[in-house]
């Protein structure tokens, strides 16, 4: 879709923002909104009731997707800037700057974090829906970054956010290029979450596919037996059932320092693996992102070059084959399969355990294992021939599943991309949507959404 430019432009003024259209202005953001204006005294009743939005709360999308409600006297501290309808949140911290969201329709008591600057349009001088927009855009975003001040956690004061610079179109203008995005962005918005959907199935899918390979096997017509394990239900009659200590040596993570990012420790000769190094590896894990120096592998555990490593903290459940030798903490754990058992087979054992071992984890402020537990759960396994063939038949689907994932997440990227390039030339006039009007017929894009939802569901 190409839209027209407008036909006069002047220059802002401002390097970043460049041209725009000859009748805008460009004011300071405290010229058209006032931020921070109304926070809950100390005086608040102590029951009186509170909704309370977080940092990680706000979605760059989604606006705000949750809060959590207390009685004021149990509420955080910083649970005190008050929301209205109209209001814009920011987050005013570096590492959450893609925390930004419009208030709409709020319930009675949301307050946000003091980590938020609430921003307040002027009536009849900014109008709220566009203001939401303009602060989500990329050269708004970058200037807060280049601002932001601070080496351990870099943000922004409120009073010099509101000092920056933005184009000001006429009041009536503003609703159409409002109007314009929310009914632009909803489509694209629908598509991204159509693929995001496309992911979830593909992952499910592909988890099927892995359970019923390594419990059933291959051949639909070999005589099966009870497991006498719930979860596992009917397997092969000459398979063997055992829990995983008895299939495999399993080896403890170790890092005995605190604080763990204790910069002394870093740095050396010794790669350092972590559950993000897990998560991150489809099969194998090739390469590191860290190391250790000889301070710091005294205080932690090596594992040899090929063991398989599984995450039993945060994104518990999650494995991958090590590509070399590599010093690990104790949210890791390694395996060392017996001799009749195949490595491969059982990374995708373990893999099709993942529900079993989060039933097994315990919750605190994230869900952990710990060895016992993961060694308690059981396993079924077949003679090593057919282990081989199981592996070489999940490997080909796997790998199918990742290549639809990959080009889903592709075009997730590419969505995103062309959604903040015509927010940015919307709200700066690089296009001109003043004679702008919602399509009467949008049956062509509901066909292809039902297209999408139609292959996620194939």
């Amino acid at each position: 879709m190409s839209f027209p430019r407008y036909p006069e432009c002047k220059d802002s003024g401002v390097e970043w923002l460049g041209q725009v259209p000859v009748h805008w202005y460009i004011k300071t953001l405290k010229y058209v909104a006032t931020y921070n204006d109304e926070v809950l005294p100390e005086s608040t009743s102590k029951d009186y009731p509170i909704k309370y939005v977080e940092i990680s709360d706000v979605d760059e999308q989604l606006g705000i997707t949750k809060w959590t409600e207390y009685p004021f006297a149990s509420a955080p501290s910083r649970a005190r800037r008050i929301l209205k309808d109209g209001d814009v949140l920011i987050s005013t911290v570096r590492t959450y700057l893609r925390a930004i969201a419009p208030v709409t329709e709020p319930p009675d008591g949301l307050v946000g974090s003091t980590g938020f600057a609430v921003i307040r349009p002027v009536p009849g001088i900014y109008y709220s829906g566009l203001l939401g927009y303009v602060i989500r855009a990329e050269w708004f975003i970058s200037n807060i970054i280049s601002r932001s001040v601070g080496v351990s956690y870099p943000a922004i004061n409120a009073s010099d956010l509101v000092a920056l610079s933005l184009p000001v179109p006429p009041w009536k203008e503003q609703k159409t290029i409002a109007h314009f995005l929310d009914h632009e962005t909803a489509k694209i918005d629908t598509l991204i979450h159509e693929q995001k959907r496309l992911i979830e199935l593909l992952k499910e899918k592909r988890q099927a596919v892995i359970s019923h390979a390594v419990t059933k096997g291959l051949d639909p017509d070999v005589p099966m037996k009870d497991s006498g394990v719930e979860w596992l239900g009917e397997v092969p009659a000459h398979w063997a059932c055992m829990s995983f200590r008895y299939a495999t040596r399993i080896l403890r993570g170790k890092f005995g320092h605190r604080p763990r990012n204790d910069p002394a420790l870093y740095d050396g000769a010794y790669p350092f693996i972590q559950t993000g190094d897990v998560a991150r590896a489809e099969k194998y894990i090739s390469e590191f992102k860290q190391t250790l120096n000889e301070k710091g592998a005294a205080v932690s555990a090596s594992f040899p070059s090929g063991t398989l490593v599984m995450a039993i903290a945060a994104n518990i459940g999650d494995t991958a084959i090590l590509g070399f030798e590599a010093y690990a903490p104790d949210s890791v754990v390694g395996f060392q399969p017996r001799q009749d058992i195949t490595l491969e087979f059982l990374k995708y054992s373990l893999d099709s355990s993942i529900q079993e071992l989060e039933k097994t984890s315990t919750q605190s402020t994230q869900a952990n294992l710990n060895i016992d537990r993961v060694g308690g759960v059981k396993g079924v396994f077949p003679p090593e021939d057919e282990q081989t063939k199981i592996v070489s038949f999940l490997d080909k689907m796997c790998e199918q599943f990742s290549i639809l994932e990959k080009q889903a997440t592709k075009s997730i990227a590419l969505m995103v991309e062309r959604r903040s390039a015509l927010i940015s030339a919307a709200v700066t006039g690089k296009i001109d949507v003043r004679d702008w009007q919602p399509p009467a017929d949008e049956s062509a894009f509901d066909e292809k959404v039902r297209q999408a939802g139609m292959e996620a569901e194939a």
